[in-house]
């Protein structure tokens, strides 16, 4: 599963969540893989281990490993593969991990050939 978690105080979530429906759209991803949740409170930051908006997981793993950030309502700070700072994940982080969650999905869909 896919999962997308924002918090509408963060204005870079509708960018990091069109670019993420675009990489879905190249893998041929059906929307059935994405989970969007809105994060609304400390509760519900607490309860999705939520560090800040954009969040992308990707089989309960995010993107970039958070490290001892703590949990909360704030707009998280990434890094491009070039140093420079971003307020949405970097685009060839995200086609990498949905490249390998659907060539995983496509392995566990294949029919396993009998003996």
């Amino acid at each position: 599963m896919i999962e997308f978690l924002f918090w509408e105080g963060c204005p870079s979530h509708e960018r990091a969540l069109a670019d993420l429906i675009a990489v879905l759209d190249d893998f041929g991803l059906e929307r059935e893989h994405l989970r969007i949740t809105e994060v609304h409170n400390e509760r519900d930051a607490e309860r999705e281990r939520f560090i800040g908006s954009p969040t992308i997981r990707v089989d309960d793993v995010d993107l970039v490993d958070p490290g001892e950030t703590a949990f909360g309502l704030n707009c998280r700070l990434y890094y491009r593969a070039d140093g420079s700072p971003s307020p949405t994940p970097d685009p060839e982080a995200v086609r990498a991990a949905v490249a390998k969650y659907s060539d995983e999905t496509k392995h566990e869909s294949k029919p396993q050939k009998e003996d």
